[in-house]
């Protein structure tokens, strides 16, 4: 396998991945969306809210804000030794809020939230949660717990998570007079014309939908659009829950033991 990093900043990461198998690209690729785990309101207790919204409401707002994820210093509930419905400071992060309109309508937002680790907050201080008139009061503790994303989305650890092949192109060597309507009518902007010939100007951007071949006037299109074997481009964008490379990392070991576990399995049938 041959990795190399195309982009990369806080939030997302795009690899190139050649000499693999679309099955192990759509195995990492489920992966990551389903099992990878990060933590996420799960429970909340409503001591007072006297404001517009019901408390189920709020609470299905507070589950869907992104909280930074601390892998190492928490337990899945499921795998917890203190193996209680309530949890412990293992496997459960406590965060509190306590907010009143005092003299005019104000909005609630996520960086009010305090929690009881430094490590485990909302990834945005800028989410809305509820609006407050003048007088009334939101207070609740919300208890956040791991979870994969197969259980509920909102422990989805990425906003997108997509693989495609990697683009081959071939276009005319010779001059192309008094046509560039290949190049008009990619909406990706793949292709670009250098005088009367046309050239490539971003490959990585191509999506295969070969409307610039189906709209080549020739009864033979002299560009060609095809893709290369056992070579894509994976394409990462996190919540902000985790660094996207912790997610690539995760993923591999979640994978592997996956596999471990199906090896023994198959062995423990051959027995």
């Amino acid at each position: 396998m041959k990795i190399e990093v195309q982009e990369k900043d806080e939030k997302i990461i795009r690899l190139i991945v050649k000499d693999v198998d679309v099955s192990l690209m759509n195995s990492l690729r489920r992966i990551i969306v389903s099992e990878v785990p990060s933590m996420s309101i799960d429970e909340v207790v409503v001591i007072e809210n006297s404001s517009i919204l019901q408390d189920e409401i709020i609470s299905h707002r507070l589950g869907l804000i992104p909280l930074t994820t601390d892998l190492e210093g928490y337990n899945l509930p499921e795998n917890c030794s203190c193996a209680s419905e309530f949890g412990c400071n293992l496997c459960r992060v406590t965060l509190t809020m306590n907010s009143e309109a005092r003299d005019q309508t104000q909005t609630v937002y996520s960086g009010e939230l305090v929690s009881e680790n430094p490590a485990v907050i909302p990834v945005s201080d800028k989410i809305p949660i509820v609006k407050l008139s003048k007088g009334q009061k939101l207070k609740f503790e919300a208890y956040a717990r791991l979870g994969k994303g197969k259980k509920h989305a909102k422990w989805q650890p990425v906003s997108m998570c997509t693989y495609k092949y990697y683009p081959k192109i071939e276009v005319p060597s010779k001059e192309c007079k008094d046509c560039s309507k290949c190049v008009d009518i990619c909406p990706k902007r793949v292709l670009g014309m250098k005088g009367k010939r046309v050239e490539i100007k971003n490959l990585l951007a191509c999506n295969l939908c070969m409307d610039c071949v189906d709209e080549c006037p020739k009864n033979v299109p002299p560009i060609k659009i095809t893709w290369e074997k056992n070579a894509y481009i994976l394409s990462i964008e996190s919540t902000g829950v985790l660094p996207p490379e912790k997610i690539i990392q995760q993923t591999t070991k979640i994978l592997e033991e996956q596999l471990t576990e199906l090896k023994r399995e198959i062995e423990a049938i051959k027995k």
